[in-house]
């Protein structure tokens, strides 16, 4: 293999490691149903500024890496096709989070203890639901990516 796609192939796996492993980690340890709502907001508001420049940046340089790596593998041609397939996913992911996460993040940056609506809890359970959804879309690319990069050879 030369050294060119060893280090595509090695950026691929630990830059949507990354993504996901950031997003699974929200999923287990910030579950937000049994929370205040002063709490959910403070948590939330706080996870929001921690991560939001990072999600954004990982999701679009493991997109783009993917991308590259699909159309490096394209003469491979099962490679090629698993890789544009876990493109596909990331691109789902970027989709789930610029329609659905993100407005419900622009609307809970502005919220103050004073100042938090009476549907919070809707908001909070559609955020949640979309999260999910976007941390699955995340790992079934990490699962496709690193097949494609251990399996045999088979072209």
């Amino acid at each position: 293999m030369n050294t060119k796609l060893t280090i595509v192939r090695f950026v691929n796996v630990i830059i949507v490691s990354a993504l996901a492993g950031v997003s699974l980690g929200i999923w287990i340890g910030f579950n937000p149903m049994s929370l205040s709502q002063e709490t959910y907001v403070e948590q939330q508001q706080n996870m929001l500024q921690s991560l939001r420049v990072l999600m954004v940046a990982l999701v679009f340089l493991a997109t783009i890496i993917t991308i590259i790596a699909a159309l490096v593998e394209r003469k491979n041609k099962s490679r090629g096709i698993v890789l544009g397939l876990a493109s596909l996913f990331l691109i789902g992911c970027i989709v789930i989070t610029r329609f659905g996460n993100k407005p419900i993040d622009d609307i809970v940056l502005t919220w103050t203890s004073e100042s938090i609506p009476s549907n919070w809890q809707e908001l909070r359970d559609r955020w949640w639901s979309l999260h999910i959804a976007r941390t699955f879309t995340e790992i079934v690319a990490l699962f496709l990516i690193t097949w494609t990069n251990i399996k045999k050879n088979d072209d």
